[in-house]
């Protein structure tokens, strides 16, 4: 059996914020459901869902030290164009674009929540 990453949780101070900032970016679309402060994302479309992920509520404000939790990869087409948006949205470019041989282009953020995830144009002839 394949133990592929089925779901995603964002956790955030101000969900607003977070969600303008994951729609403006990436296109993500955003369903209130179940309890207050809890909300669906799709991150693909019909033709490719992609995975279902949540933003939530977090529990105990972010305050400071060192990452825990997993760090998750957005495929994207361009990561110049994805950099500019992240930053015009609030967020931070924590690690500037690289090329990973033989894997693709990569970079890392941190979101308005101070989460840490990366943008990923992959390619398999990067050199």
């Amino acid at each position: 059996m394949a133990h592929n990453i089925s779901h995603f949780s964002i956790h955030a101070d101000d969900l607003e914020r977070a969600r303008r900032f994951y729609e403006n970016v990436f296109g993500w679309k955003f369903t209130p459901w179940g309890p207050p402060g809890f909300l669906l994302i799709a991150t693909g479309d019909e033709k490719d869902p992609g995975i279902q992920g949540a933003l939530q509520k977090r529990r105990e404000p972010l305050n400071g030290g060192s990452m825990t939790g997993f760090e998750c990869t957005v495929t994207v087409d361009d990561v110049d164009s994805i950099a500019a948006k992240i930053e015009a949205n609030g967020g931070r470019i924590t690690f500037p674009k690289a090329t990973i041989p033989t894997v693709g282009v990569l970079l890392q953020f941190s979101d308005t929540e101070g989460n840490i995830a990366c943008a990923m144009r992959y390619d398999k002839n990067a050199s």
